[in-house]
């Protein structure tokens, strides 16, 4: 489970170029969850073992000087919410400022680890400079270079130290549900409706973070619990329009979930932010149901559930094979479908396939559809196995892995596809040497 890292600091004091370098840094082993938003703000990453999130607050920002305060002082209260640990940027080259007093304000009534970073210091004099901030009142400081990676090391070593252990609470395996979607598209109707009466509520288990709640249902036959992040405890400081709290509320769910639900208002079609959601849980490997909610309210005459399905079956191109459920909260249409789908998703997701029958079905259709040549090279595939991880991920074994392209290996995920239902599941297909 994800402890999440927040770098706060006002502009240009070189937060992005700190989070760019530990993300990328993280990127040459894994796939990047790129951004949230058009720019990369959010990121994994690891040190010495540990994983977490960072969160770059930073470029949520447009506007004045006087808009950057507000917005500034928005963003600290969110890491403050959101966070379990807050990297307060300040830049050697300008000293202390009113904006980083200000900010320094907000943080010394914090119960969580601040580091203060001062950045910029590439150089002994600069590094007698840094002593101003002692200022801030925020005790000692880190001096670093975020240009070169200077420094970075221990303070990275320190976040690490402090971040919370988090407990694997390893209690019955029952399904994850999340349900995410932006603000407005019915996400607390949505948990309303399926809780019904609150009789439905087994026990309430405290989730894994002190706002994430894990609900354990038992409806329509069916026990799951339910991540919920729906802002039904919403800190009614933060303004809910807030694009970034909602991303940063989504994150935590899905990192957190087997299988995402979702929900997006017809109304608005699935625009941007939806489709960000969406990528976010696919580059996670959850399962993945698509809830589209208001359709009652969507005028029919030329928008048929058809069209609109298939227009967002091409925005989720290559990875279209998900279950799109058209629901009403209102009037309680195809609640139960939903949940329905969302289990059978699971269970796709957990599905484990028999290495004798993965070879028996799909090295006939492989000699059939060989891989193309590659410079005069024959591609032969030989042996097939799943990997034992919590998603499907699929090692094809052949002599020649590099020159197998991704246009095949969508071919070979598509087989999979075709012959072992993995509706809703991002599936992975690697080529391994023999």
């Amino acid at each position: 489970m994800g402890n999440i890292v927040a770098i706060v600091g006002r502009p240009n004091v070189g937060k992005s170029t700190f989070f760019n370098r530990l993300i990328k840094r993280r990127e040459a082993i894994v796939d990047a969850v790129s951004g949230v938003t058009r720019d990369r703000h959010y990121g994994k990453t690891d040190w010495n073992g540990r994983e977490f999130s960072l969160i770059d607050t930073g470029g949520y920002v447009v506007g004045s000087d006087d808009i950057f305060e507000a917005e500034i002082d928005k963003q600290v209260e969110l890491a403050i919410d959101e966070a379990d640990a807050i990297i307060f940027m300040v830049d050697v080259e300008t000293g202390v400022t009113g904006m980083d007093e200000d900010v320094a304000k907000l943080l010394r009534k914090v119960e969580k680890p601040v580091f203060l970073v001062v950045n910029k210091v590439d150089n002994n004099k600069r590094g007698e400079d840094a002593v101003e901030f002692y200022s801030l009142g925020l005790g000692d400081y880190y001096t670093i270079a975020s240009i070169n990676g200077s420094g970075t090391g221990d303070l990275l070593d320190a976040v690490v130290e402090a971040l919370p252990e988090k407990e694997e609470v390893e209690e019955e395996q029952l399904p994850r549900f999340a349900v995410v979607g932006r603000p407005n598209a019915g996400k607390s109707s949505f948990i309303n409706a399926l809780i019904g009466e609150d009789r439905y509520i087994v026990t309430d288990i405290a989730g894994t973070t002190r706002d994430s709640i894990d609900t354990k249902y038992n409806r329509f036959g069916f026990e799951f619990n339910l991540v919920d992040t729906a802002g039904i405890r919403r800190k009614s400081k933060v303004k809910e329009d807030l694009e970034f709290y909602s991303v940063m509320r989504s994150i935590r769910a899905i990192e957190h979930c087997d299988v995402c639900l979702l929900v997006l208002d017809a109304t608005r079609g699935f625009d941007g932010q939806v489709q960000n959601i969406f990528w976010l849980a696919e580059r996670n490997r959850k399962g993945i149901v698509i809830l589209v909610n208001k359709w009652d309210l969507v005028e029919k005459d030329n928008k048929t559930a058809k069209e609109f399905e298939k227009h967002i079956r091409q925005e989720i191109a290559p990875f279209t094979d998900v279950p799109i459920v058209f629901i009403s909260v209102l009037n309680k249409q195809r609640i139960f479908k939903a949940i329905e789908t969302a289990v059978e998703v699971y269970k796709n997701r957990a599905k484990r396939i028999k290495t004798s029958v993965l070879n028996e079905t799909l090295l006939p259709i492989i000699e059939h559809n060989p891989p193309p040549a590659y410079k005069g090279k024959y591609v032969k595939i030989k042996y097939i196995m799943q990997l034992p991880t919590p998603q499907p991920q699929f090692a094809f074994f052949c002599n020649l892995p590099q020159y197998v392209k991704d246009p095949y290996r969508r071919f070979l995920e598509n087989q999979l596809r075709d012959h072992f239902d993995f509706n809703g599941v991002p599936v992975s297909v690697y080529m391994r040497k023999k």
